[in-house]
Protein backbone atom coordinates (compact mmCIF):
# COMPACT_ATOMS: atom_id res chain seq x y z
CA UNK A 1 0.00 0.00 0.00
CA UNK A 2 0.92 3.62 -0.99
CA UNK A 3 -1.77 5.65 0.45
CA UNK A 4 -1.76 8.48 3.11
CA UNK A 5 -4.03 10.54 4.98
CA UNK A 6 -3.38 13.45 2.71
CA UNK A 7 -4.31 11.63 -0.63
CA UNK A 8 -8.09 11.62 -2.03
CA UNK A 9 -9.68 9.97 -5.43
CA UNK A 10 -12.87 10.92 -6.69
CA UNK A 11 -15.30 8.58 -7.91
CA UNK A 12 -18.06 9.72 -10.23
CA UNK A 13 -21.30 7.67 -10.47
CA UNK A 14 -23.70 8.07 -13.67
CA UNK A 15 -26.81 6.24 -12.80
CA UNK A 16 -30.31 6.74 -14.76
CA UNK A 17 -31.78 9.93 -13.63
CA UNK A 18 -28.28 12.08 -12.27
CA UNK A 19 -24.88 11.79 -11.40
CA UNK A 20 -22.86 12.03 -8.84
CA UNK A 21 -19.15 12.38 -7.19
CA UNK A 22 -17.29 11.60 -4.00
CA UNK A 23 -14.33 12.36 -2.94
CA UNK A 24 -13.09 9.52 -0.88
CA UNK A 25 -9.82 9.63 1.44
CA UNK A 26 -7.59 7.00 0.10
CA UNK A 27 -6.15 5.56 3.72
CA UNK A 28 -9.70 5.15 5.16
CA UNK A 29 -12.19 5.22 2.47
CA UNK A 30 -13.93 7.92 4.97
CA UNK A 31 -16.08 10.12 2.15
CA UNK A 32 -14.96 13.87 2.66
CA UNK A 33 -17.33 15.55 -0.10
CA UNK A 34 -20.14 15.14 -2.53
CA UNK A 35 -23.01 16.39 -5.01
CA UNK A 36 -25.21 15.51 -7.38
CA UNK A 37 -26.31 16.44 -10.51
CA UNK A 38 -29.46 15.60 -11.65
CA UNK A 39 -29.55 15.37 -15.99
CA UNK A 40 -31.21 18.28 -17.68
CA UNK A 41 -32.71 15.70 -19.74
CA UNK A 42 -33.40 12.95 -17.38
CA UNK A 43 -34.82 9.30 -19.65
CA UNK A 44 -36.07 10.71 -23.13
CA UNK A 45 -38.65 8.42 -23.77
CA UNK A 46 -41.68 10.61 -25.85
CA UNK A 47 -40.19 12.65 -28.11
CA UNK A 48 -36.19 14.26 -28.97
CA UNK A 49 -35.16 16.89 -27.26
CA UNK A 50 -35.63 20.33 -29.66
CA UNK A 51 -37.43 17.99 -32.25
CA UNK A 52 -40.66 16.93 -33.02
CA UNK A 53 -39.16 13.43 -33.62
CA UNK A 54 -41.43 11.13 -31.70
CA UNK A 55 -40.48 7.73 -30.22
CA UNK A 56 -42.39 4.48 -29.89
CA UNK A 57 -43.10 2.21 -27.18
CA UNK A 58 -40.03 0.68 -25.35
CA UNK A 59 -38.03 3.42 -25.93
CA UNK A 60 -35.26 5.21 -23.61
CA UNK A 61 -32.44 7.58 -24.46
CA UNK A 62 -30.28 9.94 -22.95
CA UNK A 63 -27.84 12.45 -23.43
CA UNK A 64 -24.40 13.04 -23.94
CA UNK A 65 -24.06 16.69 -22.72
CA UNK A 66 -25.82 16.03 -19.59
CA UNK A 67 -23.15 13.10 -18.80
CA UNK A 68 -20.51 16.12 -19.71
CA UNK A 69 -22.73 18.65 -17.18
CA UNK A 70 -21.88 15.93 -14.41
CA UNK A 71 -18.43 16.78 -14.48
CA UNK A 72 -18.76 20.14 -15.06
CA UNK A 73 -20.35 20.81 -12.19
CA UNK A 74 -20.69 17.80 -9.39
CA UNK A 75 -17.01 17.00 -9.04
CA UNK A 76 -15.63 21.03 -8.81
CA UNK A 77 -18.93 20.68 -6.17
CA UNK A 78 -17.74 17.86 -4.16
CA UNK A 79 -14.16 18.73 -4.85
CA UNK A 80 -15.43 22.38 -2.61
CA UNK A 81 -17.24 20.42 -0.40
CA UNK A 82 -15.28 18.09 1.14
CA UNK A 83 -12.76 21.11 2.05
CA UNK A 84 -9.68 20.12 0.30
CA UNK A 85 -7.04 21.41 -2.39
CA UNK A 86 -7.35 19.62 -5.95
CA UNK A 87 -3.84 19.01 -5.87
CA UNK A 88 -3.99 16.53 -3.10
CA UNK A 89 -6.25 14.51 -5.71
CA UNK A 90 -4.39 11.57 -7.27
CA UNK A 91 -7.05 9.75 -9.05
CA UNK A 92 -10.50 9.95 -10.30
CA UNK A 93 -12.43 6.66 -11.57
CA UNK A 94 -16.40 6.39 -13.04
CA UNK A 95 -19.14 3.93 -13.25
CA UNK A 96 -22.13 3.80 -15.70
CA UNK A 97 -25.60 2.28 -15.86
CA UNK A 98 -25.15 -0.86 -18.76
CA UNK A 99 -25.90 -1.43 -21.36
CA UNK A 100 -26.23 2.04 -22.05
CA UNK A 101 -24.55 2.05 -25.59
CA UNK A 102 -24.26 5.07 -27.88
CA UNK A 103 -22.89 5.01 -31.77
CA UNK A 104 -19.77 7.55 -32.18
CA UNK A 105 -17.57 8.62 -35.06
CA UNK A 106 -13.93 7.44 -34.85
CA UNK A 107 -12.84 10.54 -33.19
CA UNK A 108 -16.02 9.57 -30.40
CA UNK A 109 -18.28 12.19 -31.34
CA UNK A 110 -21.47 11.22 -30.07
CA UNK A 111 -24.02 10.91 -33.62
CA UNK A 112 -26.54 12.57 -32.22
CA UNK A 113 -24.11 15.85 -31.71
CA UNK A 114 -23.55 14.98 -35.75
CA UNK A 115 -25.11 17.63 -38.28
CA UNK A 116 -27.67 16.32 -40.12
CA UNK A 117 -28.30 13.32 -36.96
CA UNK A 118 -29.94 15.18 -33.96
CA UNK A 119 -33.19 14.67 -35.54
CA UNK A 120 -32.70 10.65 -35.94
CA UNK A 121 -33.46 8.52 -32.45
CA UNK A 122 -31.10 5.70 -33.45
CA UNK A 123 -28.26 8.59 -33.59
CA UNK A 124 -28.87 9.09 -29.45
CA UNK A 125 -27.56 7.19 -26.69
CA UNK A 126 -29.58 4.01 -25.20
CA UNK A 127 -30.16 4.03 -22.08
CA UNK A 128 -30.37 0.40 -20.43
CA UNK A 129 -33.60 0.73 -19.86
CA UNK A 130 -34.33 0.90 -23.95
CA UNK A 131 -36.44 -2.45 -24.27
CA UNK A 132 -37.55 -1.98 -28.52
CA UNK A 133 -34.86 -4.55 -29.76
CA UNK A 134 -36.65 -7.33 -27.78
CA UNK A 135 -37.50 -8.82 -31.27
CA UNK A 136 -33.61 -8.57 -32.41
CA UNK A 137 -33.00 -10.13 -29.03
CA UNK A 138 -35.27 -12.87 -29.57
CA UNK A 139 -33.83 -13.36 -33.44
CA UNK A 140 -30.54 -13.50 -32.23
CA UNK A 141 -31.27 -16.48 -28.96
CA UNK A 142 -33.34 -18.40 -31.65
CA UNK A 143 -30.30 -18.36 -33.87
CA UNK A 144 -28.03 -18.78 -31.44
CA UNK A 145 -29.62 -21.89 -29.66
CA UNK A 146 -29.89 -23.82 -33.23
CA UNK A 147 -26.13 -23.17 -34.34
CA UNK A 148 -25.53 -23.89 -30.14
CA UNK A 149 -23.10 -21.25 -30.35
CA UNK A 150 -20.68 -21.96 -27.15
CA UNK A 151 -21.17 -18.88 -25.52
CA UNK A 152 -25.31 -19.11 -25.16
CA UNK A 153 -24.84 -21.02 -21.75
CA UNK A 154 -22.63 -18.32 -20.35
CA UNK A 155 -25.72 -16.10 -20.39
CA UNK A 156 -28.19 -18.53 -18.93
CA UNK A 157 -28.97 -19.10 -22.33
CA UNK A 158 -30.27 -15.85 -23.19
CA UNK A 159 -28.94 -12.95 -23.97
CA UNK A 160 -31.06 -9.16 -23.34
CA UNK A 161 -32.60 -6.88 -25.35
CA UNK A 162 -30.95 -4.65 -23.30
CA UNK A 163 -27.66 -5.58 -24.41
CA UNK A 164 -25.11 -4.22 -27.04
CA UNK A 165 -25.56 -6.85 -29.93
CA UNK A 166 -29.55 -6.38 -29.48
CA UNK A 167 -29.31 -2.99 -29.92
CA UNK A 168 -26.75 -2.64 -32.49
CA UNK A 169 -28.61 -4.85 -34.62
CA UNK A 170 -31.49 -2.95 -34.10
CA UNK A 171 -29.83 0.55 -35.23
CA UNK A 172 -28.73 -1.79 -38.47
CA UNK A 173 -32.39 -2.92 -39.67
CA UNK A 174 -34.14 0.03 -38.51
CA UNK A 175 -31.86 3.17 -39.25
CA UNK A 176 -28.95 1.69 -42.02
CA UNK A 177 -27.85 5.15 -42.15
CA UNK A 178 -27.06 5.68 -38.51
CA UNK A 179 -25.72 2.07 -38.56
CA UNK A 180 -23.31 3.05 -41.44
CA UNK A 181 -21.94 6.38 -39.93
CA UNK A 182 -21.35 4.59 -36.39
CA UNK A 183 -17.57 3.64 -36.71
CA UNK A 184 -17.60 3.44 -32.80
CA UNK A 185 -20.47 1.43 -30.74
CA UNK A 186 -18.95 1.93 -27.31
CA UNK A 187 -20.45 2.06 -24.16
CA UNK A 188 -21.20 4.94 -22.12
CA UNK A 189 -18.59 3.15 -19.04
CA UNK A 190 -16.01 3.58 -21.96
CA UNK A 191 -16.91 6.80 -23.91
CA UNK A 192 -17.00 9.11 -20.69
CA UNK A 193 -13.20 7.75 -19.64
CA UNK A 194 -12.55 8.55 -23.78
CA UNK A 195 -13.84 12.18 -22.93
CA UNK A 196 -11.65 12.06 -19.68
CA UNK A 197 -7.98 11.00 -21.44
CA UNK A 198 -8.36 11.37 -25.06
CA UNK A 199 -7.58 7.29 -24.91
CA UNK A 200 -10.22 4.83 -26.39
CA UNK A 201 -10.41 1.97 -23.94
CA UNK A 202 -12.37 -0.49 -23.84
CA UNK A 203 -13.18 -2.78 -20.14
CA UNK A 204 -13.47 -5.88 -19.72
CA UNK A 205 -17.13 -5.54 -17.26
CA UNK A 206 -19.27 -4.26 -20.36
CA UNK A 207 -17.32 -5.82 -22.79
CA UNK A 208 -18.16 -9.50 -21.31
CA UNK A 209 -21.68 -8.74 -19.79
CA UNK A 210 -23.00 -6.90 -22.52
CA UNK A 211 -21.27 -7.16 -25.89
CA UNK A 212 -20.66 -11.09 -25.31
CA UNK A 213 -16.91 -11.24 -25.02
CA UNK A 214 -16.00 -14.14 -23.55
CA UNK A 215 -12.67 -16.49 -24.07
CA UNK A 216 -11.03 -13.65 -25.81
CA UNK A 217 -13.69 -13.14 -28.59
CA UNK A 218 -16.70 -11.66 -29.35
CA UNK A 219 -19.41 -13.81 -31.79
CA UNK A 220 -17.94 -15.09 -35.29
CA UNK A 221 -18.53 -13.02 -38.29
CA UNK A 222 -20.06 -16.15 -40.19
CA UNK A 223 -23.13 -15.68 -36.71
CA UNK A 224 -23.32 -12.62 -37.27
CA UNK A 225 -23.15 -12.89 -41.16
CA UNK A 226 -26.59 -15.33 -40.25
CA UNK A 227 -28.92 -13.08 -38.40
CA UNK A 228 -28.28 -10.32 -41.25
CA UNK A 229 -25.05 -10.21 -43.97
CA UNK A 230 -24.05 -6.58 -43.06
CA UNK A 231 -24.12 -6.78 -39.31
CA UNK A 232 -21.25 -9.43 -39.87
CA UNK A 233 -18.18 -6.94 -39.01
CA UNK A 234 -20.25 -5.36 -36.05
CA UNK A 235 -17.16 -6.49 -33.80
CA UNK A 236 -15.22 -3.97 -35.51
CA UNK A 237 -17.05 -1.22 -34.07
CA UNK A 238 -16.35 -2.39 -30.55
CA UNK A 239 -12.87 -1.20 -30.48
CA UNK A 240 -10.06 -2.53 -29.33
CA UNK A 241 -8.92 -5.69 -26.55
CA UNK A 242 -11.34 -5.07 -22.97
CA UNK A 243 -8.70 -3.98 -20.26
CA UNK A 244 -8.37 -4.93 -16.77
CA UNK A 245 -10.65 -3.53 -14.23
CA UNK A 246 -8.65 -1.25 -11.49
CA UNK A 247 -6.20 -0.99 -14.57
CA UNK A 248 -4.89 3.01 -15.67
CA UNK A 249 -7.11 3.98 -18.47
CA UNK A 250 -5.01 7.46 -18.80
CA UNK A 251 -4.24 10.20 -17.78
CA UNK A 252 -6.98 13.26 -17.43
CA UNK A 253 -6.33 16.08 -20.23
CA UNK A 254 -6.51 19.44 -19.68
CA UNK A 255 -9.50 19.92 -21.33
CA UNK A 256 -11.15 17.68 -18.97
CA UNK A 257 -9.05 19.55 -16.08
CA UNK A 258 -10.65 22.70 -16.96
CA UNK A 259 -13.79 20.62 -16.44
CA UNK A 260 -13.55 19.04 -13.30
CA UNK A 261 -11.41 21.49 -11.74
CA UNK A 262 -8.09 18.62 -10.97
CA UNK A 263 -5.15 18.65 -11.74
CA UNK A 264 -3.93 17.47 -15.61
CA UNK A 265 -2.49 14.24 -15.36
CA UNK A 266 -4.00 11.91 -12.40
CA UNK A 267 -4.81 8.49 -13.22
CA UNK A 268 -8.24 7.45 -14.82
CA UNK A 269 -9.05 3.95 -13.87
CA UNK A 270 -10.58 2.20 -16.41
CA UNK A 271 -14.53 2.22 -16.67
CA UNK A 272 -16.79 -0.01 -14.91
CA UNK A 273 -20.44 -0.79 -14.52
CA UNK A 274 -22.54 0.86 -11.34
CA UNK A 275 -23.79 -2.39 -9.90
CA UNK A 276 -20.55 -4.71 -10.01
CA UNK A 277 -18.39 -1.45 -9.03
CA UNK A 278 -19.90 -1.06 -5.52
CA UNK A 279 -19.38 -4.48 -4.57
CA UNK A 280 -15.18 -3.05 -3.82
CA UNK A 281 -17.36 -0.29 -1.74
CA UNK A 282 -19.00 -2.98 0.18
CA UNK A 283 -15.73 -4.36 0.88
CA UNK A 284 -17.64 -8.10 -0.84
CA UNK A 285 -15.37 -8.89 -3.42
CA UNK A 286 -14.26 -12.51 -2.04
CA UNK A 287 -16.41 -15.62 -3.57
CA UNK A 288 -19.89 -16.19 -2.66
CA UNK A 289 -20.91 -12.39 -1.40
CA UNK A 290 -23.50 -11.69 -3.37
CA UNK A 291 -24.29 -7.31 -3.85
CA UNK A 292 -27.82 -6.80 -4.55
CA UNK A 293 -27.76 -3.15 -5.94
CA UNK A 294 -31.35 -2.04 -5.04
CA UNK A 295 -32.70 1.09 -6.89
CA UNK A 296 -34.42 1.99 -9.63
CA UNK A 297 -33.74 -2.42 -10.72
CA UNK A 298 -31.74 -4.62 -8.92
CA UNK A 299 -28.29 -5.81 -10.07
CA UNK A 300 -26.94 -9.04 -8.18
CA UNK A 301 -23.04 -9.33 -8.80
CA UNK A 302 -21.24 -12.41 -7.24
CA UNK A 303 -17.62 -13.34 -7.31
CA UNK A 304 -16.78 -17.07 -7.20
CA UNK A 305 -14.05 -19.47 -8.24
CA UNK A 306 -16.08 -21.74 -10.37
CA UNK A 307 -17.49 -21.49 -13.99
CA UNK A 308 -21.34 -22.87 -13.95
CA UNK A 309 -24.15 -22.35 -16.03
CA UNK A 310 -26.59 -20.87 -13.90
CA UNK A 311 -30.53 -20.58 -16.22
CA UNK A 312 -31.22 -17.30 -16.78
CA UNK A 313 -28.16 -15.53 -15.12
CA UNK A 314 -27.01 -12.32 -17.55
CA UNK A 315 -23.55 -13.56 -17.39
CA UNK A 316 -20.47 -15.28 -16.38
CA UNK A 317 -17.55 -13.37 -16.57
CA UNK A 318 -13.71 -14.39 -15.73
CA UNK A 319 -12.15 -10.83 -14.38
CA UNK A 320 -15.84 -9.35 -14.40
CA UNK A 321 -15.77 -7.97 -10.91
CA UNK A 322 -12.64 -8.75 -9.43
CA UNK A 323 -9.47 -10.28 -11.38
CA UNK A 324 -8.72 -13.81 -10.60
CA UNK A 325 -12.79 -15.11 -10.33
CA UNK A 326 -15.87 -15.41 -11.84
CA UNK A 327 -18.04 -12.69 -11.75
CA UNK A 328 -21.64 -14.08 -11.91
CA UNK A 329 -24.68 -11.13 -12.40
CA UNK A 330 -28.18 -11.46 -12.40
CA UNK A 331 -30.67 -8.37 -12.20
CA UNK A 332 -34.45 -7.76 -11.64
CA UNK A 333 -35.52 -5.32 -14.74
CA UNK A 334 -37.95 -3.02 -12.19
CA UNK A 335 -38.07 -2.70 -8.74
CA UNK A 336 -37.60 1.06 -7.44
CA UNK A 337 -39.35 1.87 -10.95
CA UNK A 338 -42.41 -0.16 -9.82
CA UNK A 339 -43.21 1.67 -6.50
CA UNK A 340 -42.54 5.29 -7.75
CA UNK A 341 -45.15 3.38 -10.90
CA UNK A 342 -47.70 3.05 -8.26
CA UNK A 343 -47.38 6.11 -6.25
CA UNK A 344 -47.61 8.25 -9.35
CA UNK A 345 -50.61 6.32 -11.13
CA UNK A 346 -53.03 4.38 -8.47
CA UNK A 347 -52.77 6.27 -4.97
CA UNK A 348 -56.19 8.21 -4.60
CA UNK A 349 -55.84 11.99 -3.51
CA UNK A 350 -56.56 11.68 -0.04
CA UNK A 351 -53.71 9.53 0.47
CA UNK A 352 -51.97 11.91 -0.70
CA UNK A 353 -53.35 15.29 1.56
CA UNK A 354 -53.11 12.99 4.82
CA UNK A 355 -49.01 11.81 3.98
CA UNK A 356 -48.91 15.52 3.71
CA UNK A 357 -50.80 15.93 6.71
CA UNK A 358 -48.20 13.86 8.57
CA UNK A 359 -45.56 15.28 7.03
CA UNK A 360 -44.62 12.19 4.96
CA UNK A 361 -43.84 11.24 1.35
CA UNK A 362 -46.82 8.90 -0.18
CA UNK A 363 -44.34 6.27 -0.37
CA UNK A 364 -43.75 6.43 3.73
CA UNK A 365 -47.03 6.81 4.38
CA UNK A 366 -47.80 3.72 2.82
CA UNK A 367 -44.76 1.83 3.79
CA UNK A 368 -46.01 2.44 7.69
CA UNK A 369 -49.99 1.71 6.58
CA UNK A 370 -48.05 -2.12 5.23
CA UNK A 371 -45.99 -2.67 7.69
CA UNK A 372 -48.83 -2.70 10.35
CA UNK A 373 -50.79 -5.41 8.22
CA UNK A 374 -49.67 -9.29 9.42
CA UNK A 375 -47.81 -11.35 6.34
CA UNK A 376 -50.42 -12.46 3.70
CA UNK A 377 -53.55 -10.57 5.21
CA UNK A 378 -53.62 -8.28 1.81
CA UNK A 379 -54.94 -11.96 0.20
CA UNK A 380 -52.64 -10.70 -2.88
CA UNK A 381 -49.95 -12.12 -4.48
CA UNK A 382 -47.87 -10.35 -7.30
CA UNK A 383 -45.42 -10.92 -10.13
CA UNK A 384 -42.79 -7.99 -10.43
CA UNK A 385 -42.15 -8.02 -14.14
CA UNK A 386 -43.68 -4.31 -14.55
CA UNK A 387 -40.25 -3.86 -16.64
CA UNK A 388 -39.77 -7.15 -17.79
CA UNK A 389 -37.58 -9.99 -16.46
CA UNK A 390 -34.34 -10.10 -16.48
CA UNK A 391 -33.49 -13.04 -14.38
CA UNK A 392 -34.10 -15.92 -14.59
CA UNK A 393 -36.43 -15.70 -17.86
CA UNK A 394 -34.76 -12.79 -19.68
CA UNK A 395 -37.80 -11.64 -21.93
CA UNK A 396 -38.47 -7.88 -21.40
CA UNK A 397 -42.21 -8.33 -23.31
CA UNK A 398 -42.99 -10.18 -19.94
CA UNK A 399 -45.69 -7.38 -17.81
CA UNK A 400 -46.71 -7.24 -14.49
CA UNK A 401 -49.45 -8.86 -12.90
CA UNK A 402 -51.49 -9.16 -9.43
CA UNK A 403 -54.33 -11.44 -8.56
CA UNK A 404 -56.80 -11.57 -5.25
CA UNK A 405 -57.50 -8.10 -5.76
CA UNK A 406 -61.27 -7.55 -4.47
CA UNK A 407 -63.42 -4.45 -3.81
CA UNK A 408 -61.82 -4.65 -0.10
CA UNK A 409 -58.34 -3.95 -1.67
CA UNK A 410 -56.62 -1.21 -0.18
CA UNK A 411 -53.53 1.13 -2.14
CA UNK A 412 -51.74 -0.45 0.79
CA UNK A 413 -52.46 -3.75 0.50
CA UNK A 414 -51.03 -3.79 -3.32
CA UNK A 415 -47.74 -1.90 -2.02
CA UNK A 416 -46.88 -4.20 0.24
CA UNK A 417 -47.69 -7.56 -2.38
CA UNK A 418 -45.22 -5.34 -4.94
CA UNK A 419 -42.52 -4.94 -2.74
CA UNK A 420 -43.02 -8.76 -1.57
CA UNK A 421 -42.60 -9.96 -5.41
CA UNK A 422 -40.09 -7.86 -5.66
CA UNK A 423 -38.18 -9.67 -2.90
CA UNK A 424 -39.93 -13.13 -4.28
CA UNK A 425 -37.95 -12.23 -7.40
CA UNK A 426 -34.66 -11.60 -5.14
CA UNK A 427 -35.20 -15.49 -3.93
CA UNK A 428 -35.70 -17.09 -7.11
CA UNK A 429 -32.28 -15.63 -8.04
CA UNK A 430 -30.47 -16.49 -5.25
CA UNK A 431 -32.66 -20.67 -5.11
CA UNK A 432 -31.41 -20.83 -8.89
CA UNK A 433 -27.96 -19.97 -8.65
CA UNK A 434 -27.52 -22.59 -5.20
CA UNK A 435 -29.72 -25.12 -7.58
CA UNK A 436 -26.90 -24.76 -10.04
CA UNK A 437 -23.96 -25.27 -7.59
CA UNK A 438 -23.07 -21.63 -7.16
CA UNK A 439 -23.68 -20.99 -3.33
CA UNK A 440 -24.33 -17.63 -1.86
CA UNK A 441 -22.66 -17.65 1.21
CA UNK A 442 -23.48 -13.82 2.02
CA UNK A 443 -26.59 -11.25 0.68
CA UNK A 444 -25.24 -8.22 0.99
CA UNK A 445 -27.43 -4.96 0.25
CA UNK A 446 -26.77 -1.62 -1.33
CA UNK A 447 -28.46 1.33 -3.15
CA UNK A 448 -31.02 4.20 -2.50
CA UNK A 449 -33.74 1.09 -1.23
CA UNK A 450 -31.77 0.40 1.69
CA UNK A 451 -32.97 3.12 3.73
CA UNK A 452 -36.63 1.70 3.53
CA UNK A 453 -36.26 -0.79 7.05
CA UNK A 454 -39.38 -2.20 5.61
CA UNK A 455 -38.56 -3.42 2.93
CA UNK A 456 -35.31 -4.44 4.05
CA UNK A 457 -37.14 -6.74 6.43
CA UNK A 458 -39.39 -8.47 4.10
CA UNK A 459 -36.38 -9.66 1.80
CA UNK A 460 -34.23 -10.97 5.38
CA UNK A 461 -37.96 -12.83 5.86
CA UNK A 462 -38.43 -14.14 2.61
CA UNK A 463 -34.57 -14.95 1.56
CA UNK A 464 -34.88 -16.77 5.33
CA UNK A 465 -31.45 -15.63 5.74
CA UNK A 466 -29.45 -12.57 7.22
CA UNK A 467 -29.07 -9.65 4.92
CA UNK A 468 -25.44 -7.61 5.56
CA UNK A 469 -25.82 -3.49 3.88
CA UNK A 470 -23.27 -1.65 2.83
CA UNK A 471 -22.24 1.38 4.79
CA UNK A 472 -22.03 4.23 2.58
CA UNK A 473 -25.35 5.72 0.84
CA UNK A 474 -23.13 6.44 -2.45
CA UNK A 475 -21.96 2.75 -2.91
CA UNK A 476 -21.54 2.99 -6.90
CA UNK A 477 -19.15 6.41 -6.40
CA UNK A 478 -17.52 5.09 -3.34
CA UNK A 479 -16.61 1.93 -5.42
CA UNK A 480 -15.25 3.97 -8.25
CA UNK A 481 -13.34 5.78 -6.19
CA UNK A 482 -11.56 2.81 -4.65
CA UNK A 483 -11.05 1.46 -7.77
CA UNK A 484 -9.13 4.85 -8.61
CA UNK A 485 -7.01 4.64 -5.75
CA UNK A 486 -5.71 1.18 -7.38
CA UNK A 487 -5.23 3.16 -10.96
CA UNK A 488 -2.99 5.79 -9.07
CA UNK A 489 -0.91 3.00 -7.29
CA UNK A 490 -2.09 3.27 -3.78
CA UNK A 491 -3.03 0.14 -3.25
CA UNK A 492 -1.40 -3.30 -5.21
CA UNK A 493 -4.83 -4.62 -6.46
CA UNK A 494 -8.97 -3.92 -6.09
CA UNK A 495 -9.25 -6.67 -2.95
CA UNK A 496 -6.54 -4.59 -1.10
CA UNK A 497 -8.15 -1.11 -1.59
CA UNK A 498 -11.78 -2.59 -0.61
CA UNK A 499 -10.40 -4.21 2.61
CA UNK A 500 -8.96 -0.48 3.51
CA UNK A 501 -11.89 1.70 2.02
CA UNK A 502 -14.73 -0.93 1.51
CA UNK A 503 -17.62 -1.23 3.88
CA UNK A 504 -20.77 -2.71 5.52
CA UNK A 505 -22.95 -3.78 8.84
CA UNK A 506 -22.63 -7.58 8.72
CA UNK A 507 -26.12 -9.10 8.95
CA UNK A 508 -28.18 -5.95 9.22
CA UNK A 509 -31.63 -7.65 9.58
CA UNK A 510 -32.47 -11.04 10.68
CA UNK A 511 -35.18 -13.03 9.30
CA UNK A 512 -37.86 -13.51 11.89
CA UNK A 513 -38.85 -17.38 11.89
CA UNK A 514 -43.06 -16.97 12.39
CA UNK A 515 -43.32 -14.17 9.22
CA UNK A 516 -41.00 -16.34 7.00
CA UNK A 517 -42.95 -19.60 7.82
CA UNK A 518 -45.93 -17.69 6.03
CA UNK A 519 -43.67 -16.00 3.40
CA UNK A 520 -42.70 -19.33 2.27
CA UNK A 521 -46.92 -20.35 1.53
CA UNK A 522 -46.42 -16.67 -0.82
CA UNK A 523 -43.80 -17.31 -1.93
CA UNK A 524 -45.13 -21.15 -3.79
CA UNK A 525 -48.19 -18.99 -5.21
CA UNK A 526 -45.63 -16.65 -6.58
CA UNK A 527 -43.86 -19.85 -8.23
CA UNK A 528 -47.31 -20.77 -9.87
CA UNK A 529 -47.81 -17.58 -11.25
CA UNK A 530 -44.45 -17.21 -12.39
CA UNK A 531 -44.52 -20.36 -13.85
CA UNK A 532 -47.89 -20.14 -15.69
CA UNK A 533 -47.11 -17.05 -17.28
CA UNK A 534 -43.37 -17.57 -18.18
CA UNK A 535 -44.11 -18.59 -21.36
CA UNK A 536 -45.60 -15.15 -22.10
CA UNK A 537 -48.54 -16.44 -24.31
CA UNK A 538 -50.94 -13.72 -22.96
CA UNK A 539 -48.45 -11.47 -21.50
CA UNK A 540 -47.01 -10.60 -25.10
CA UNK A 541 -50.33 -10.79 -26.82
CA UNK A 542 -51.61 -7.99 -24.33
CA UNK A 543 -48.11 -6.12 -24.98
CA UNK A 544 -48.61 -6.49 -29.01
CA UNK A 545 -52.46 -5.40 -28.96
CA UNK A 546 -50.75 -1.90 -27.04
CA UNK A 547 -48.03 -1.70 -29.98
CA UNK A 548 -50.17 -1.99 -32.77
CA UNK A 549 -52.38 1.44 -31.73
CA UNK A 550 -49.26 3.31 -29.89
CA UNK A 551 -47.27 5.48 -32.17
CA UNK A 552 -44.98 3.31 -34.12
CA UNK A 553 -41.42 4.19 -33.42
CA UNK A 554 -40.14 4.27 -37.08
CA UNK A 555 -36.77 4.14 -38.05
CA UNK A 556 -35.83 7.92 -37.78
CA UNK A 557 -39.08 8.69 -35.55
CA UNK A 558 -42.14 10.45 -36.72
CA UNK A 559 -42.16 14.00 -36.41
CA UNK A 560 -45.10 16.06 -35.36
CA UNK A 561 -45.97 19.67 -35.41
CA UNK A 562 -46.11 21.15 -32.31
CA UNK A 563 -44.11 22.67 -29.97
CA UNK A 564 -41.91 20.56 -28.17
CA UNK A 565 -40.39 21.32 -24.63
CA UNK A 566 -37.74 19.43 -23.20
CA UNK A 567 -37.92 17.39 -20.05
CA UNK A 568 -35.83 18.95 -17.60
Amino acid sequence: MNANNNSYVVGVDFGTLSGRAVVVRVSDGAEVGTAVHEYAHRVIEDRLPGTGTRLGPDWALQSPEDWREVLRVAVPQAVAAAGISPEQVIGLGTDFTACTVLPATADGTPLCEVEGLTARPHAWPKLWKHHAAQPHADRINEVAARRGEAWLPRYGGRISSEWAFAKGLQVLEEDPEVYRRAERWIEAADWIVWQLTGVETRNVCTAGYKAIHQDGAYPSEDFLAELNPAFAAFPAKLGREPAPLGGLAGRLTSRAAGWTGLPEGIAISVGNVDAHVTAAAADAVRPGQMVAIMGTSTCHVMPAERLAEVPGMCGVVRDGIVPGLWGYEAGQSAVGDIFAWFVETSVPGSYEREAGRRGQTVHEYLTELAAAQPVGAHGLVALDWLGGNRSVLVDHDLSGVVVGQTLATRPEDTYRALIEATAFGARMIVETFEASGVPVGEFVAAGGLIRNRFLMQVYADVLRRPISVIGSEQGCALGSAIHAAVAAGAYADITEAAGAMGKRTEAAYLPDPARADVYDRLYAEYRRLHDHFADGAMLHGLRALRNETSAPAGGTGTPVNETIEENA
